[in-house]
């Protein structure tokens, strides 16, 4: 096929340069014309893509000393009308066959086509054709702006799909099945009395929900006639061989064989086509929680800024905040974006972005992150990274780029699918022609080819796996352990190593009073004046100090002043003595001798807990420990997941010293210390390139992109919505052990699908060969499509029944 395609050209410096190269294009063999106009700098090269290629002519003109100018772009769509990962695997190359697309990747989890083009080859307008012709639709980000509650629409959609299969199903059940466990059925439809009538009601109920699952039969057929069949494909055979050979046998009742009326298998159709619909139903809801996760994360920062513009306060949207701009914040506000303090001290609260619990002191010069909150003080800072650069901004990416780089899990019924439904399709045309060329009748082929479909009808396939991830993932919520969907069950069981955070996973999250030292005073009465002094300050170590003490009941004081030294603590006094409470600078500034305790906090700063003096009228009085305390369940399951011979890390933005002392409380494998919050997800990464399946566990901000970086990632219920949201499980009870529930479950889950998988194969393989009348050559019985059908609804009973075994699973 001839083709013609135009490129842009540098390094031509006159027209006989335009010459040479149009020569040396012509003599490429393929090359039908070649022309190149030195004014416009455009090569038009018209060639027979059988012989030659785009890249046989960007070498050429290399070669001949130019260079072609690409205008390379990059673009994210989002993709509707992709049911399963083999649409995914379709569409990708499909764009990547297309002239012009450097790189394309499809995305079936998130729904997202990546795609890396020359924009002078090929545009979107192309690209959007081209993917229609498939099937598949492109919405850009601001057609997705236009349908913010896609996903809630899409599963309210499916959900009245569902309810109204549901509402025929049910009494079709009821009258096709009701009169073998003795419900009487009215004379009209009675079976014996009326056959017809009953087969033609049934017939009527069928149609709604037949109408109704439109979808799986649109999908379906079409990847079937396409050579690429999926789920959807094996659900429209299966119903539609059954409604098919249901017609069939309402065709034979009224021809006068009233013994069809026993068998037909309407509700077979029906009934599947709701459950599959249920399910699909499911999936949405659980879908698109990528872009929630997004939404949650961007909503972190500010609308609006106040700036300093030419000695002007400004207040500005966020948007418009520029490089180099003074920002103002005041005790309480978010941080608009990232920069460097030049005026002010304050504390700011990062543990939304760094999931480190106690606020860091912030002095002239310090670094600051947008989306972060102003604690204590006034500041003035220059704005150093804005936009697309913050470092909010760059987790966003993160967690997109995380999330789009996992590849869907292949189904295993998808794989058998692909084979095994064109051949048993191929095996009932041909047994069923053979029949008629050796002399049979037209019914007597008919039955063969129905008896085959119908025997190897993927009824049972088509429930195997999704009724063993709904009880699976059923009996995961009865144990508070979410799990959002297959993929991540059955992922789950191949975990090697388990990564903790250690902020609000391993420990509480917030700091509490551990060791009270008294020297001059009773511990009460250390606890009540500092906690009096602390009454005033609204740093969290001072506040668990205060907390202490209303718990245990004791009297606080009246405090006379106060005044707060950023990065060392407070000065107060009460009842006219002076108090100072702080850190050992605070103390060496003051000259007080910390010598007789510091044996004693040096041990309590080995174990991770931060010790704070305590000094009356120049006198050490003290010392109170604070911690981020262990939560009671940490040891315990991380013992639990090294008998099952899993390893276990932690990671944190904590001290490296803080970081050994809890590891060594609980038995951690591997300390991940001083990990700042965009290194997470590269840590968990390092650990996968290791050949490891990696799984995370965490609760903030900050692990949101490991916790789409790993294999599975697993968010405490207490935690953010951003980390729920990115995991794949998620713990309601933020009991850790139920990391080793969730691992155990989906052991069981999948040896359950293996065995469904099985059991839905062995009526079907072991009666392919008597369908098609290999007995019946030998003089043996043929097989009537009525027991065909029966062995057909028996695998499908047998894989439910095993399915629901799952029920007796124990945490």
């Amino acid at each position: 096929m001839t083709k013609k395609i135009s490129m842009k050209i540098e390094g031509m410096s006159c027209s006989s340069c335009a010459n040479r190269l149009e020569k040396a294009i012509n003599k490429l063999e393929g090359i039908e014309q070649g022309n190149v106009n030195f004014a416009t700098e455009m090569l038009t090269v018209v060639y027979d893509e059988a012989k030659t290629s785009p890249m046989a002519v960007e070498l050429a003109v290399e070669k001949a000393g130019f260079k072609v100018r690409k205008d390379i772009k990059d673009y994210s769509f989002k993709v509707k009308g992709m049911s399963c990962s083999s649409c995914a695997n379709r569409l990708e190359r499909l764009v990547q066959k297309l002239e012009g697309v450097e790189a394309a990747s499809v995305n079936f989890a998130t729904e997202k086509l990546t795609v890396k083009l020359n924009a002078d080859v090929i545009g979107y307008n192309q690209l959007k054709e081209a993917t229609q012709s498939a099937g598949f639709e492109l919405l850009t980000d601001e057609e997705i702006k236009q349908q913010p509650t896609k996903e809630v629409s899409e599963a309210h959609r499916l959900f009245k799909r569902f309810m109204i299969s549901l509402i025929f199903s049910v009494p079709l059940l009821i009258i096709s099945m009701g009169h073998m466990v003795g419900l009487p059925l009215p004379h009209m439809i009675d079976p014996m009395r009326n056959p017809l009538n009953f087969g033609l009601i049934q017939l009527v109920l069928t149609l709604p929900v037949v109408f109704t699952g439109y979808k799986f039969y649109q999908v379906g057929i079409k990847n079937l006639v396409q050579l690429s069949p999926n789920m959807d494909s094996l659900v429209a055979i299966g119903t539609l061989t059954a409604f098919l050979y249901s017609l069939f046998g309402i065709y034979q009742i009224s021809q006068g064989d009233a013994h069809y009326a026993m068998h037909l298998y309407f509700e077979s159709a029906a009934v599947i086509l709701t459950l599959i619909t249920l399910g699909k139903y499911l999936e949405a809801v659980s879908k698109g929680k990528t872009s929630q996760a997004i939404k949650a994360l961007m909503g972190l920062a500010p609308k609006t800024a106040t700036v300093e513009r030419k000695g002007v306060e400004l207040e500005v949207p966020i948007e418009e905040v520029m490089v180099g701009d003074l920002v103002l914040v005041k005790p309480g506000e978010k941080l608009p974006v990232d920069g460097e303090v030049v005026e002010g001290m304050t504390a700011i609260d990062e543990s939304m972005l760094t999931g480190e619990s106690i606020p860091v002191e912030k002095t002239v010069g310090s670094q600051v992150i947008g989306a972060s909150l102003n604690k204590t003080g006034f500041i003035k800072y220059k704005a150093t990274r804005v936009g697309r650069d913050t470092a909010l901004s760059q987790i966003v990416k993160l967690v997109e780029d995380a999330q789009g780089s996992k590849a869907p899990i292949a189904k295993m019924a998808d794989i058998i699918s692909a084979y095994f439904v064109p051949i048993v399709m191929g095996l009932a045309v041909i047994s069923s022609l053979l029949w008629k060329v050796s002399g049979e009748s037209d019914v007597f082929a008919l039955s063969i080819f129905i008896s085959v479909l119908v025997i190897a009808c993927p009824c049972a396939l088509g429930l195997a796996t999704p009724t063993a991830i709904m009880v699976g993932t059923g009996k995961g919520a009865e144990y508070g352990v979410l799990i959002k969907g297959g993929e991540a069950l059955e992922m789950t069981h191949r975990l090697q190593t388990i990564v903790f955070d250690k902020t609000g996973t391993i420990t509480e999250g917030k700091p509490k009073v551990t060791d009270v030292l008294a020297l001059s005073l009773s511990e009460e009465q250390l606890l009540s004046y500092a906690a009096s002094a602390e009454k005033a300050s609204e740093h969290p170590l001072g506040e668990a100090i205060v907390r202490e003490a209303q718990d245990r009941g004791y009297a606080l004081c009246e405090l006379e002043s106060f005044h707060a030294m950023i990065g060392r603590g407070i000065e107060g006094v009460i009842l006219g003595q002076k108090l100072l409470i702080g850190n050992l600078k605070l103390m060496v500034e003051h000259q007080i001798d910390v010598s007789s305790l510091q044996e004693k906090t040096d041990e309590l700063a080995y174990e991770g807990k931060t010790p704070m003096y305590m000094a009356i009228d120049g006198e050490l009085a003290g010392v109170i420990a604070v911690a981020d305390t262990v939560k009671e369940s940490s040891k315990k399951a991380i013992e639990t997941l090294h008998q099952m011979g899993i390893q276990v890390a932690m990671i944190t933005g904590d001290n490296q010293k803080t970081a050994d002392a809890i590891a060594r409380q609980v038995g951690i494998d591997l300390v991940l210390a001083e990990v700042l919050p965009a290194d997470k997800a590269n840590e968990v990464k390092k650990l996968q390139q290791s050949g490891r399946k990696v799984g995370m566990v965490g609760d903030g901000i900050n692990d949101a992109p490991a916790l789409a970086q790993a294999d599975i990632g697993i968010a405490i219920g207490s935690g953010t919505d951003v980390a729920i949201e990115s995991a794949d499980i998620v713990l309601m009870k933020s009991d850790l052990m139920d990391v080793s529930t969730a691992i155990r479950l989906s052991k069981a889950t999948i040896l359950n699908i293996k065995e469904n998988l099985f059991w839905a194969f062995a009526y079907n393989v072991l009666g392919i060969p008597v369908a098609m009348g290999v007995l019946h050559l030998f003089g043996g019985p043929l097989l009537n499509p009525m027991i065909a059908a029966a062995a057909m609804s028996l695998s499908s009973v047998s894989v439910l029944l095993n399915a629901l075994r799952l029920r007796k699973f124990k945490a």
